[in-house]
Formats: structure tokens, sequence, C-alpha cells
């Protein structure tokens, strides 16, 4: 077993310096696969006998180490689990409505095993095709995402030529007003958004692919503002709606603190266990709806601290749940 770990590390290291354009350092190279630098040296040498092509490369005051050619196909070729996971993502994508990003990776999925030998393909179809049978898709209700393939690659197309898009736009305030915006990316998830700017000093909005009609490309230039990072505009709402950033925190029963403790609420929350047992779960966001849609799940095991507004967003659509349902 450990000659077999060492070999697969050695072949990780390889596969690392085929991959990196500039190199890596020696340091850079122990860090990669977890090992001395006296150990990485001896890997070193060993790869310069299995691949003469490997060469270095001068960076005062040290040097990198590549192998400009690439591995070999045999050594290159997708595992079993790599297939798997490559088919369950086109499942998954393909189940949830996202037909354009399915079809994208059914297409790479054929041209990988296009490029395998036939031998090699017909060794992995059986246990591919049992793995694929034994995972399932567990499709959870909500809105089925909008994918048209014209107005994604319009989008795609603008923010590449740093252009304008103008469009119809089905939602709003004025539904079906025409508009021209900056396009800064697009935000996947239970509903699908363009995120752009209206207007040379508006911040970014989140408009929903499914209400875009006759979209085309403007001739005017535009891009989205310098260090505007579309992850961190994401990480700020819970959800998808954008609104008032404010502080969160919630108190979560004892009898559910497990869950919570291996639950995301937030990518900056924070979990904090109490002497009864329970847990408060802090965080900073916005979209403070969504988060009350969420908190239904939790049932009586959850109660709102804070901000004051979660908390009546909760007590007002408890209201008119029961108002609805007691009249009926």
């Amino acid at each position: 077993m450990m000659r077999h770990d060492k070999a697969l590390t050695l072949l990780e290291l390889g596969r690392r310096l085929a991959g990196s354009a500039e190199g890596l350092t020696l340091d850079e190279m122990a860090q990669a696969v977890g090992v001395d630098r006296r150990t990485v040296e001896r890997m070193r040498d060993r790869l310069q006998d299995l691949f003469p092509q490997m060469e270095s490369v001068a960076d005062p005051p040290t040097k990198r180490f590549r192998i400009p050619s690439g591995l070999d196909g045999f050594m290159q070729s997708p595992t079993l689990e790599e297939l798997t996971a490559l088919s369950a993502a086109h499942l998954e994508l393909q189940a949830e409505g996202a037909t354009a990003r399915a079809a994208a990776l059914r297409s790479l999925e054929g041209k990988i095993l296009a490029a395998l030998r036939a031998p090699a393909r017909r060794r992995l179809a059986p246990d591919l095709e049992a793995l694929l049978q034994a995972e399932a898709i567990a499709v959870q209700a909500g809105p089925r995402p909008s994918e048209n393939e014209d107005v994604l690659g319009a989008i795609r197309e603008a923010i590449k030529a740093t252009r304008a898009l103008i469009f119809r736009y089905a939602g709003g305030s004025s539904p079906g007003r025409v508009r021209e915006v900056v396009p800064y990316g697009l935000l996947f998830g239970r509903s699908n958004y363009l995120v752009a700017a209206e207007g040379d000093t508006g911040g970014p909005r989140n408009w929903r692919l499914d209400r875009i009609e006759a979209i085309t490309i403007s001739d005017r230039t535009a891009a989205k503002p310098e260090g505007f990072s579309l992850q961190a505009y994401a990480d700020q709402s819970f959800g998808i709606y954008q609104d008032d950033t404010e502080d969160v925190r919630l108190r979560i029963a004892a009898s559910a603190a497990e869950s919570a403790r291996h639950w995301r609420f937030h990518v900056g929350q924070v979990i904090e266990p109490l002497p009864d047992g329970a847990v408060e779960v802090r965080f900073r966001a916005s979209g403070m709806r969504e988060l009350a849609w969420h908190l239904f799940t939790w049932g009586p095991a959850v109660t709102v601290l804070a901000p004051d507004r979660l908390r009546l967003l909760l007590v007002e659509q408890l209201r008119q749940a029961l108002a609805a349902h007691e009249a009926a």
C-alpha cells in the first residue's frame, strides 16, 4: 500500500508540472503534494528519468520546473470516478431544467469518451453505467430555471466583447420596457439572473433570464467597474434577493443544534454553542424575505434574535398563512 501511495504522489506531481505553464519551484512542489524538500528533490529526479522533456527555468533566486509537452495519453486518461462525476453533473443539470449547461457538459463528456482508445472505453463502460444506475438525483420542488441558449449566448458574448446589452424586460415596475444595461455576470440558482447595471450611475441589479426578451448586443462599449467581484456580490445576500445588509442572529434550539452545525446559512456565518445545548448562528447579509421563507423549514426550533425586520416578516407571513387557511 505504501509503494502504491508513493506512486500516486509521484504521478500527481507529474500532472501538476505538466499543467503549469510557468512551472513550479521545489518549495511549491513540496507544498502541492505534502512532502518535505528533500523528498521532493528525489521525486523531481525520478520524474526527470520518466519524462526527459522536463525542463528547468531560471527564476532568480530559484528555479522552476515544468513538463512542457505534457504527459502521455495513458497517464492523462480520465478515471472512472471523474467520468461518473461528469455524467452525474450533466444529469443533475438536466433534471433541474438547466438545459444549456447540461448540453455543454454532455458535449464535453462525449469528446472525452471519443478521445479514449476503444479498449479503454470498453473497459470503463460497464462500471460507469453501474455507478450511474446506483446514484439518483433528488430534484427539489421550486421554480425551473430558464436557460434560453440565445439569451445566454448574447450575454456571454457581450461580456467577452465588453458591450452593453439591449432587451425588453417583462418584469419590474414597467413590464415590457426596453432596457440597456452593462452586464456584470450571471448567477445560477433556483432561478437564473443576469447581474447588470442600468445607466451610467446605477448599481448592479438582478434581472431574471426568463423575463428577458428580444435581446441584442449594443455597439456601445461597456464594462463592469474595476474591482467588482461577482462572488462577493452574491455573498452579500442570503439567497438571490439584494436589499439592505443587516446583522442576523438566530437561536437554534438544542433539539436541532446538531443539524445547524452542519448547515450553511451564509458563507460568513459564525456558530456559537450556548450553555443549554442550543447554538447561536450569526452572519451579515441582505435578502431578509428569502431568509424568512427558509426559516419556516426549521419550525419552532429557530428563534430570530435580530434584526427586528426579519422577525416582523416572519410574523406577517404567519398571519397571512393563518388567515388564508382558517378561512378555507
